[in-house]
């Protein structure tokens, strides 16, 4: 009996949505695209998307969830972002705080050109 009771309690749950995709085809490829674009916060190295860990399947399921509602990625984004900071994402917004991650490739090519056109100088004389 407690079998059956658990089985008709089953059904009628929703589905854990960090584990289990979205119905809607359309939706599910954009809370996926959403969540490929979002870093998890215990790996670090990894995306919510491909991350095995609880807080990323957490994190995927608020994802799915928003997305199910209807609400737009942009905003489901926004939303995790003010949660978490920006170090949520791998494209963060340009300020202040950020500013190192920006610039920093653009100084090492510069320095790079720089050498290297010393280099060439000194090999013509």
């Amino acid at each position: 009996m407690s079998l059956l009771l658990s089985l008709v309690l089953a059904a009628g749950a929703p589905a854990d949505f960090g584990y289990v995709q979205i119905p809607d085809a359309a939706k599910e490829a954009q809370a996926a695209e959403l969540m490929a674009e979002l870093r998890c916060l215990v790996c670090q190295g990894q995306s919510i998307h491909d991350s095995d860990v609880d807080m990323a399947a957490d994190m995927r399921r608020i994802v799915r969830q928003k997305i199910a509602a209807g609400e737009q990625p942009q905003a489901v984004r926004a939303w995790l972002v003010e949660r978490y900071g920006s170090y949520v994402t791998y494209d963060p917004p340009f300020s202040w705080t950020t500013a190192p991650l920006w610039l920093a490739p653009l100084l090492l090519l510069g320095a790079g050109l720089w050498l290297a056109r010393g280099t060439l100088k000194r090999r013509r004389k």
